[in-house]
């Protein structure tokens, strides 16, 4: 009977399949509702088996079908070459990375040097070819505001600058040789490239030549000696304090207690009492390195004693330091150190403005590993003389004629204006092939250029 059927029955019914679509929608209303777990869905169980049959129904369920075996189908496994060059291709990428952000980092500190025209220094001729790099220790307080300024005064205390200390760098990268050749500030020439209102343009110390910048005093050098200047670096009081500092300290083996004593007066700030091997922090490098009134307290000699070679034993621990300074750099090299070294020193230093920082980059990746014993240390010889200027230094000839030889490898240019004697008359530049020499120190400077150790006084502190 028809009223006698239920709601599910008839023949439309019996021809659909269990697993019809259709039919578990007509079951998610005959499940129980009403008591379903908190915070669940009535019917969840039949809801997820609906949605189980759709994906794996024949027809209308493509979709999910796809999804489905999507999942279950196995990834490709990369083979051991993809894998190690793909990990190769990441490693190259991030070098390239590192490695461009830092020279960029590079050339930006670079930016802030000081860069200085210098029409009259030699141009290097190729990128083998040697070259001379003029250092110059300036004496200037101006734009001091550290350390420096504390202990040496300001520019409004000091009047005018000088050349503090005088060196020059003989570079041969074919060979990969250097040499260092200082030369005393009170070397007595004259004047060159200064102008007349400075009123120094007659003979005076070398140093003075120094009173309107490097570029006279390449000048000089070049018109006196013969020695042609391709670059310049110079570094003022507070960029020695933070080249040392860049690099942690150097070691010094300190033999005695030393001061600068000038009658009475410190005027170098020298002062270090203990002794022994030690690192020196930038302030006590720069004092050892300006003490012109050096004095040794030695028990054995009845206390403290003066050194009697002023200027030249000044000279002497001067190159001893950068010894140190070498060996320092040596054993903590990183790609990293000039970079620290650039940020230290960028507002202390100047430099003639053809040296690029790609030439630096290039002498720093040469000379990184080069040894402080390899650096053959010269000193020009002179002899002390008196005149109305003071006490100053006399050229030794022909001494040092041959001495310029033996460091350039070659005959120096003919001067056009050769070093004076006490009296202000040129001195006779001889003329020949040169050899091993002694100068007014007893040292035989010939033979050191030719790497014969030079004689170091006991009381002088030395790398450790």
């Amino acid at each position: 009977m028809a009223g006698g059927r239920s709601s599910g029955s008839g023949p439309s019914r019996r021809g659909r399949s269990s697993n019809d679509p259709l039919r578990g929608l007509a079951q998610l209303g005959e499940g129980d509702t009403t008591s379903g777990t908190p915070g669940k869905p009535a019917n969840e169980h039949a809801l997820k088996s609906l949605g189980d049959r759709i994906d794996g129904a024949p027809t209308g369920a493509r979709t999910g079908s796809r999804r489905s075996r999507a999942r279950h189908r196995r990834r490709p496994r990369w083979s051991r070459k993809r894998r190690i060059l793909t990990t190769l291709g990441i490693v190259v990428v991030l070098l390239v990375c590192v490695v461009g952000s830092g020279y960029a980092y590079l050339r930006y500190e670079w930016s802030k040097v000081q860069k200085i025209a210098c029409t009259s220094c030699a141009v290097v001729t190729s990128s083998i070819a040697p070259f001379n790099v003029l250092i110059v220790g300036s004496d200037s307080r101006a734009g001091n505001t550290g350390q420096a300024a504390k202990s040496f005064g300001t520019a409004s205390q000091v009047g005018g600058q000088r050349s503090d200390t005088i060196k020059i760098l003989h570079v041969d990268p074919q060979a990969g040789t250097a040499e260092l050749l200082s030369i005393p500030r009170d070397t007595w020439v004259e004047m060159s490239g200064l102008p007349e209102s400075s009123g120094l343009t007659d003979a005076q110390k070398i140093n003075t030549a120094f009173n309107d910048g490097p570029v006279p005093l390449v000048d000089t050098i070049q018109n006196t000696f013969g020695i042609p200047i391709n670059h310049f670096v110079v570094i003022d009081f507070q960029g020695l304090i933070d080249t040392v500092g860049s690099v942690g300290g150097i070691n010094m083996d300190v033999p005695f207690p030393v001061r600068d004593n000038d009658d009475g007066n410190n005027n170098s700030g020298l002062d270090i009492t203990t002794t022994g091997c030690q690192t020196l922090n930038g302030n006590q490098v720069l004092a050892l390195a300006r003490s012109r009134y050096f004095e040794y307290d030695d028990p054995a000699e009845g206390g403290w004693n003066y050194d009697p070679t002023s200027d030249l034993g000044r000279i002497q621990r001067q190159n001893l330091i950068i010894d140190a300074l070498i060996s320092k750099v040596e054993s903590t090299y990183n790609p990293l150190t000039l970079r620290s070294f650039l940020d230290s020193v960028v507002h202390d230093i100047s430099v003639d403005q053809n040296l690029s920082l790609g030439e630096i980059y290039d002498l720093a990746d040469r000379y990184h590993a080069f040894s402080s014993s390899s650096l053959q240390t010269l000193t020009l010889p002179t002899v002390s003389e008196q005149n109305y200027g003071g006490d100053i230094q006399v050229v030794e000839q022909p001494e040092a004629q041959q001495m310029l030889m033996q460091f350039l490898g070659t005959a120096p240019n003919t001067p056009s204006t050769p070093p004076l004697d006490q009296n202000n008359d040129p001195i006779t530049v001889p003329t020949g092939t040169g050899g091993s020499t002694t100068s007014s120190t007893g040292v035989g400077v010939g033979a050191s250029a030719q790497g014969t150790p030079t004689t170091i006084p006991s009381f002088d502190p030395t790398p450790c």
